[in-house]
């Protein structure tokens, strides 16, 4: 996507965040974080951070409307596609959330912007999430509501 030009032009959310780079300083200081993390290190090779880096601050950049080098460079970005392989259950989905909340904390954005892109993250996350959270236990029987009696 073209950012918009001339007078009067709306700016896309990616020049409100700060364009390139407010995007590679939220992925580095994120990936800075990764090796350090017991349930997300296992998910990036550590010879492979850098492309992971590369990869999310692209995809970030052309989602929020700056350059499109993500699809020029790998195409369609298909997230679910592209994680089927890794185990993410409820636990990893909070572990990447609670790093991505350190680090845009770190950027000291305007709440607004704040909440936009936390609200994005958060779906994503939870669309990511590819292994179901366990069903928790209930006292409740079926059926639930029961059928009066209406014969005496």
């Amino acid at each position: 996507m073209t950012p918009p030009s001339g007078e009067g032009a709306e700016p896309t959310p990616y020049q409100r965040f700060g364009g390139h780079e407010f995007f590679t300083n939220l992925v580095h200081n994120f990936y800075q974080r990764v090796p350090k993390d017991p349930v997300l290190r296992e998910m990036y090779p550590s010879q492979d951070l850098e492309g992971a880096e590369w990869r999310l601050r692209a995809f970030l950049e052309q989602y929020w409307g700056g350059p499109e080098t993500y699809s020029e460079e790998r195409g369609h970005p298909r997230l679910r596609m592209r994680h089927i392989g890794f185990h993410i259950d409820g636990a990893a989905r909070d572990r990447w959330l609670s790093l991505m909340a350190a680090s845009i904390a770190d950027q000291g954005m305007d709440a607004q912007l704040e909440s936009e892109l936390w609200k994005y993250f958060v779906a994503a996350a939870f669309g990511m999430q590819n292994v179901p959270d366990p069903t928790p236990e209930s006292p409740v029987t079926f059926p639930i509501t029961s059928i009066p009696n209406t014969e005496a």
